[in-house]
């Protein structure tokens, strides 16, 4: 039972949280997922899209390539350059699409020197290629581990440099043009490296953090149901299996004897829907004055006839049943105790409600007590009373004394 109610918890707790597919698919992946999702979208869509479409325009126009090159180059290199476009759109594919366009692109340039053999460039301008390699850096970033994209972010611009010198048959007009170049590719390469591993960084924080949150929050919310469990359960043995064995031991006269067994049936029931009742019961409402009904009918089977004084509010609410049914056994508790220590002298109960509260009074001429000085396996009070109606958001004061003892019992609507 106790495992079952700490379940109950951690499934609530962890309910409070949003979740979707790919949060659920492995822990700590609910901000990473979106991280990725945007990185994807802005700069593996829109940002592509742009610089793309300026490549391709370039391409159009005037090529350094020889007959048969420069479109077989175009269609391998913006062909797997949409389809990266197209999965970073759809959010499916992307790690294959943009590995793809990667390793198309750095062939491309491997070929490069092989497709302009024999043909002097027409300037100093750059290429239709050139627009092209740091979106081949962005692209490992999507797909590849960290170390990869680190060697991509280098290798790329150097790489363009190199075949743009060689095309250039390493003439010294060359060097200045290609070294900004590749100074150029090389720092917006590393930016976008940089970004790309913070907006990650920041995202496996979050996710981390978030999770020791929720777990931290399960194990105090399990370890404060596990109390109320044993609250419940320990109030239960004292009032119903304890009170009736002591009332079977004592019984003396018939009706002694069958309100022993009437007891004892009741212990039996309650615990047999234990599991069903782990919290006293279920909240459907129930009325104030049906609540001083229950009070009175629980004192006649203790064997006394008590009116419950009653001062009610017109209007006033209905209890939450688990409330109500807490109130009653506190009280009828106080009851039992009064007549088993006080022998019921000058026993009353009271019962008020008014603007949400609901307040219980009982009390007793009797000797009084110390409460320091009931020992720690004595639940009558304790447990019985004044933790039961804790565990509802309530509260229980006793004052007691020479000329008797009195209980207050109450709860006020909205306070936990």
């Amino acid at each position: 039972m106790a495992a079952d109610g700490q379940t109950a918890v951690l499934d609530t707790a962890w309910a409070q949280i949003p979740h979707s597919r790919e949060a659920t698919a492995g822990i700590g992946s609910f901000t990473r997922s979106r991280v990725e999702r945007i990185i994807s979208l802005v700069a593996g869509g829109l940002g592509s899209l742009i610089v793309g479409v300026q490549a391709f325009l370039t391409a159009l126009g005037p090529s350094d390539e020889r007959p048969g090159w420069h479109e077989g180059l175009m269609i391998a290199v913006f062909g797997s350059l949409g389809i990266m476009i197209l999965a970073c759109v759809i959010g499916r594919g992307v790690r294959l699409a943009a590995g793809a366009f990667a390793l198309v692109y750095m062939l491309a340039l491997a070929v490069w020197p092989i497709a302009t053999a024999g043909i002097a460039p027409q300037s100093l301008d750059e290429p239709w290629i050139w627009y092209l390699v740091n979106l081949a850096t962005l692209a490992a970033v999507l797909a590849f581990p960290f170390p990869l994209q680190i060697g991509w972010t280098i290798l790329a611009p150097v790489l363009f440099g190199l075949v743009r010198l060689v095309q250039g048959g390493f003439a010294a007009e060359y060097w200045i043009a290609v070294s900004l170049d590749v100074s150029f590719a090389l720092i917006l390469g590393g930016v976008i490296l940089t970004l790309g591993w913070l907006f990650r960084s920041v995202a496996v924080n979050v996710d981390e953090t978030r999770a020791r949150a929720v777990s931290s929050y399960a194990r105090a919310a399990a370890a404060d149901a596990a109390e109320q469990e044993r609250v419940a359960v320990a109030a239960l043995m004292h009032d119903s299996v304890l009170a009736a064995l002591i009332a079977a031991e004592r019984a003396t006269t018939p009706r002694e004897r069958t309100l022993a067994a009437a007891m004892a049936r009741e212990a039996l029931t309650r615990l047999a829907n234990t599991e069903q009742d782990a919290h006293e019961g279920t909240d459907e409402p129930r009325d104030v004055q049906q609540l001083a009904n229950d009070i009175e009918a629980a004192a006649r089977e203790l064997g006394v006839d008590i009116d419950v004084q009653r001062d009610i509010a017109a209007g006033a609410p209905p209890l939450p049943g688990r409330v109500a049914r807490a109130l009653s056994l506190a009280a009828t508790q106080a009851v039992a105790n009064a007549l088993q220590h006080a022998g019921g002298a000058g026993l009353g109960v009271a019962l008020s409600a008014a603007d949400g509260r609901v307040r219980v009074d009982v009390h007793d001429a009797g000797e009084g007590f110390d409460l320091d000085a009931v020992p720690d396996d004595r639940l009558g009070i304790r447990a019985s009373i004044v933790a039961r109606v804790a565990a509802v958001g309530g509260k229980a004061d006793l004052e007691t004394g020479v000329h008797g003892t009195s209980v207050h019992l109450s709860w006020q609507e909205g306070v936990a």
